[in-house]
C-alpha cells in the first residue's frame, strides 16, 4: 500500500497538494470529485493507503466520500480537508471512524507532518482489535481484568506448512493478508467477534469479551459458518488460479475464560486465557479442512436452527475425561 489520493473539486488546490507531497514515500493521485475518488480506490483496493478528501465539494460531500472508502477496506487512513472546522463537523466525521482533519488554507511543512502522524496514529491503532482500543479509550483509569463466560473460535489452514516450502515470502505474505485474514476477520467483525491474535496461520477469535452478550455462543458457531462458506469461495478461485489451496478447520469452544491486559513491563496485549482456549485450539487441530467442531457447552447454547451431529467423545490434553463434542453442518 504505497498510493496517496487526493479528492478536491478545485483544480489549483489539487496541484498544490501534488507539490507539496512530491518527495514524500509514496505515489499521490487526484480525484476532483467522490464518484471518481471511489472508483479510483475500487481498481486500486489493496494499493491505496491514504485518502484527503475536501469536505465541501459537489455532488458526494467528504464524509459520504470517505465512508464509502471505508466500507471497502477499513485498512486505508481517511483524512479530511476542510475550512469549516465546526464542531459539528468534527462530531460527525468521529461518528464515520475518520481518522484526522487537515485545515484550509495548509502549510506544505504542516501538512506532510500531519499526513505522517495520522498514518503512524491510524497503524497503531490496528495492532489492537477496534473494540478493546474503544473499551481502553472509555475506560475510567486502568481498564480492569474480568472473569466471565466467552466463546473462543480458532481457525487455522490444513497443509499450510507444506505449501509455505513450495511458495516465495511475498506471495505467501500476500495469500495470508489479502485470502485469509482480510476477507475472514470481516466475518468476525460482522459477528461481533474480536481476533484476538494471528499466530501463524491460525486466527484466534473471541466472542463475548471485552463487550459481553449473551448469545456468544451463535454468533461464534455463525462466523465458522461464514468463514468455512468463504474459504470453499476463496479455494476454488484460488486452485484455479495459482495452485494455492484454503482448506481450514475451525474449533469452538464455550466457558469461563480470564480477560485481560497481559504481558511484560515493554509489551502487552489484551487477551482471554482459560479452558475453552485451550479445547477450542485442539478441537480445531483434529477438524478436517471444511469441518467446525464445537464444545457440548456451545451445543447447549445453540438454537434448534443449526444443524449439528455429534460425534464420538475426544481425548483433550488437559482434560482427565473424554469430552462429547459435535460437528456443525455447513
Amino acid at each position: 500500500m504505497d498510493k496517496l489520493l487526493f479528492i478536491d473539486d478545485e483544480e489549483g488546490i489539487r496541484r498544490s497538494v501534488v507539490r507539496a507531497l512530491k518527495n514524500e514515500p509514496y505515489e499521490t493521485y487526484t480525484a476532483e470529485n467522490g464518484d471518481i475518488g471511489i472508483a479510483f480506490v475500487k481498481k486500486n483496493l489493496f494499493e491505496v493507503a491514504t485518502v484527503i478528501s475536501d469536505y465541501k465539494m459537489p455532488g458526494l460531500n467528504g464524509l459520504e466520500t470517505l465512508s464509502a472508502i471505508g466500507s471497502m477496506n477499513p485498512e486505508i487512513t481517511r483524512i479530511i480537508l476542510t475550512g469549516y472546522t465546526t464542531m459539528e463537523a468534527a462530531i460527525q466525521a468521529t461518528n464515520e471512524g475518520i481518522d484526522g482533519f487537515l485545515t484550509k488554507p495548509f502549510d506544505n511543512v504542516e501538512l506532510r507532518a500531519k499526513i505522517r502522524t495520522i498514518n503512524v496514529r491510524k497503524r497503531l491503532k490496528q495492532f489492537v482489535s477496534e473494540q478493546v482500543y474503544k473499551k481502553i479509550e472509555n475506560a475510567q483509569g486502568v481498564l480492569k481484568p474480568s472473569f466471565h463466560e466467552v466463546s473462543i473460535l480458532f481457525s487455522d489452514i490444513r497443509g499450510f506448512t507444506r505449501m509455505s516450502q513450495h511458495v516465495p515470502p511475498d506471495k505467501l505474505a500476500s495469500f495470508l493478508n489479502n485470502d485469509y485474514f482480510a476477507p475472514l476477520g470481516e466475518i468476525v467483525y460482522k459477528f461481533n467477534g474480536v481476533v484476538d491474535k494471528h499466530i501463524g496461520d491460525s486466527i484466534m477469535v473471541v466472542f463475548g469479551s471485552p463487550v459481553a452478550h449473551d448469545d456468544h455462543a451463535i454468533h461464534a458457531v455463525k462466523t465458522a459458518m461464514a468463514m468455512q462458506r468463504k474459504a470453499m469461495e476463496i479455494d476454488k478461485r484460488l486452485h484455479e488460479k495459482n495452485g494455492l489451496r484454503l482448506k481450514i478447520g475451525i474449533g469452538v469452544s464455550t466457558g469461563k475464560v480470564f480477560s485481560g491486559i497481559l504481558g511484560s513491563l515493554r509489551i502487552k496485549e489484551y487477551t482471554s486465557v482459560g479452558m475453552p482456549v485451550n479445547i477450542a485450539a485442539r478441537l480445531q487441530g483434529i477438524a478436517n479442512g471444511g469441518e467446525i467442531l464445537i464444545s457440548n457447552k456451545t451445543f447447549e447454547k445453540l438454537s434448534d436452527k443449526i444443524d449439528v451431529e455429534a460425534l464420538p467423545p475426544v481425548t483433550v490434553k488437559g482434560i482427565n475425561e473424554p469430552i462429547s463434542i459435535y460437528k456443525v453442518k455447513v
